[in-house]
């Protein structure tokens, strides 16, 4: 009995260990330091997707799913696209789309940062030093990068509001495929933005129509609305199609004939009654369609649909009327003209419920026709109407204005303005690294790393320029270290060859707010990945062959999820970039 372990005795027997199961079966983990490195090296892979993205000669990326092809330089729209296989690298995927619902540009920014953060802490983590100490130097360095970006951000007067705005729109189009014609869609972004309440800045009163066909300089704006025709019945050709100090009554009730028989049971005891229910069924329709001409309408709108009996009735006494509107462009309406939306035909002429505009008019734009209100004395809208000659054109077209809109609803908000072209960061990695011989211990090495990944915007801008970036970087450090406070705003010039420029004179500005989203956003991720130090991934079903929603099987899966982790165990994940960490499907 000598030598057998305490707690020996399982199941009337001596001698054994009872065994303990936490995970099922098909569980995989990996942990340690070689995980963390795995991780760092899969989010290298991801930034290296979207690095040659970044700026006005930034590259488009073409993907294709099977079924549709999409051109784009954005970051968020190819961070989304990617179907990426690494659990962790998602992280920078979901940073990226972050930054695009809350400001609406630097989507490859904020990804190269973060993704640079960690190339330049890897070495500590490969070294042995904790994860949580280079994340508590990570958070040091980007406070006080925050505090200078607040101290030199500038506040234009608010005379130049506008200009600012047109500004800042402007920089936002610079690196999009439609920057040749940025003089014609920055005032279009601003006025829309303008028109909109200043309390709310909803982008959803802001309607952007895509019509195929047409050159993009075809595209136009309307302070007000522009919609598709809706679908109509016979008698449509015989409305009047304009009106001027048009009178708008906005529905969500339903005139349509056929409406007054359903879910309805009469019983009649004289087979010659039935005539008479026929015609009080008619009489209902007539008299809902009396009250809508007797409000004094011009244009009658319904959320529901318009029958072909009330269509050639409205034909008849000059109305013009559109049924089935859709719900974001009956709202626009709405706050445009300042009507009511109105669920019964009862009481129209009281005050309030009609709608006014100078203009209503239906113009043919491209193959399509389009019902325009403008002259709106309430308007709290606008629309702006996108041409181009290839469907992948006007979607890019798209997504920059919805990006300069973003950008230009930020300005509004708050008028701190910085200089573009990696102006701001090497003025703040060259700060951050005065600070950092002030500190000592480990958070000094930390923060001066922390330094220069902040230099990757302008490295990266010079490189996808085609320049030397070496020359170029060494050219700004030299620049901001002579006379920091006269040569602050000094960053890359993109159109002539290994030079640079004053980005505030040359007027390429950025929202400070950008900035310190950005750089906030990088950090975060940064200081996440470093801290995960195990992957466990589960197996998705008990049944071993059971395939997932898109028909790969649970062997597959593991088999890809394992490689992209790294593979062969350990081994696969102390490769700098390990087996499968750069697949991205």
């Amino acid at each position: 009995m000598q030598g057998m372990p305490m707690g020996g005795r399982a199941g009337g027997g001596y001698g054994q260990q009872p065994g303990i199961i936490l995970l099922r079966e098909g569980t995989d983990s990996s942990q340690g330091k070689p995980q963390l490195i795995s991780n760092i090296n899969a989010c290298g892979a991801v930034v290296d997707s979207v690095r040659s993205t970044l700026g006005p000669r930034g590259m488009d990326k073409l993907m294709y799913d099977g079924n549709k092809v999409t051109i784009s330089n954005d970051g968020a729209t190819i961070m989304k696209l990617l179907d990426i296989v690494h659990p962790a690298a998602r992280v920078l995927a979901e940073i990226s789309m972050s930054q695009d619902s809350e400001v609406g540009d630097g989507t490859t920014s904020v990804v190269l940062l973060a993704g640079e953060m960690l190339k330049q802490v890897k070495p500590f983590v490969e070294d042995g030093l904790h994860p949580q100490t280079i994340a508590r130097g990570v958070r040091k360095a980007v406070d006080l990068v925050s505090a200078r970006l607040k101290a030199i951000a500038v506040t234009p007067p608010e005379a130049m509001r506008r200009k600012r705005l047109e500004i800042l729109a402007g920089t936002a189009l610079n690196s999009k495929l439609i920057a040749n014609y940025k003089d014609l869609f920055a005032p279009m972004v601003v006025d829309a933005i303008m028109a909109l309440d200043t309390s709310l800045l909803d982008l959803k009163l802001v309607g952007v129509k895509k019509v195929p066909g047409g050159s993009v300089t075809d595209s136009f704006a309307v302070q007000g609305v522009a919609f598709k025709k809706t679908f109509s019945y016979a008698g449509f050709e015989q409305m009047t199609k304009s009106f001027e100090n048009c009178k708008v009554l906005c529905l969500n009730v339903e005139l349509e004939l056929k409406s007054e028989k359903e879910n309805a049971e009469v019983r009649i005891s004289d087979p010659d009654d039935y005539q008479s229910i026929v015609d009080a069924e008619w009489q209902i329709i007539y008299d809902k369609l009396d009250f809508c001409v007797d409000c004094g309408a011009n244009v009658v709108l319904s959320k529901l649909p318009i029958g072909d009996l009330a269509t050639q009735y409205f034909a008849d006494r000059g109305l013009f009327c559109a049924g089935r509107v859709p719900d974001q462009d009956m709202e626009r309406v709405v706050k445009a003209t300042g009507a009511v939306t109105q669920t019964s035909v009862l009481d129209l002429t009281r005050a309030g419920v009609l709608g006014r505009c100078a203009l209503f008019e239906e113009k043919q734009v491209g193959n399509e026709r389009y019902n325009v209100f403008t002259g709106c004395p309430a308007a709290k809208t606008a629309t702006i109407v996108l041409r181009g000659g290839s469907e992948q054109f006007i979607e890019e077209s798209h997504r920059s204005i919805h990006d300069a809109l973003m950008i230009a609803k930020r300005g509004a908000g708050d008028a701190r303005v910085v200089g573009g072209g990696g102006a701001v960061e090497m003025e703040l990695s060259r700060d951050l690294r005065a600070q950092a011989l002030e500190v000592h211990g480990k958070d000094q090495l930390i923060m001066l790393a922390i330094a220069k990944a902040l230099e990757i915007i302008p490295t990266q801008l010079a490189m996808n320029s085609g320049f030397d970036p070496t020359d170029v970087l060494n050219a700004l450090r030299k620049k901001h270290a002579d006379d920091p406070e006269a040569n602050l705003w000094y960053g890359v010039d993109c159109d002539e060859r290994d030079s640079i420029q004053d980005t505030m004179a040359a007027e390429i500005w950025e929202p400070a707010l950008n900035k310190a989203n950005s750089i906030y956003a990088a950090c975060e991720a940064a200081c996440l990945i470093l801290k995960i130090d195990e992957t466990v991934r589960n197996p998705r079903s008990q049944d071993p062959g059971a395939a997932d929603k898109s028909g790969v099987s649970l062997q597959q899966q593991q088999q890809r999820t394992s490689a992209a982790m790294g593979g062969r165990g350990m081994a696969g994940m102390m490769g700098r970039g390990g087996r499968g960490v750069r697949r991205l499907k």
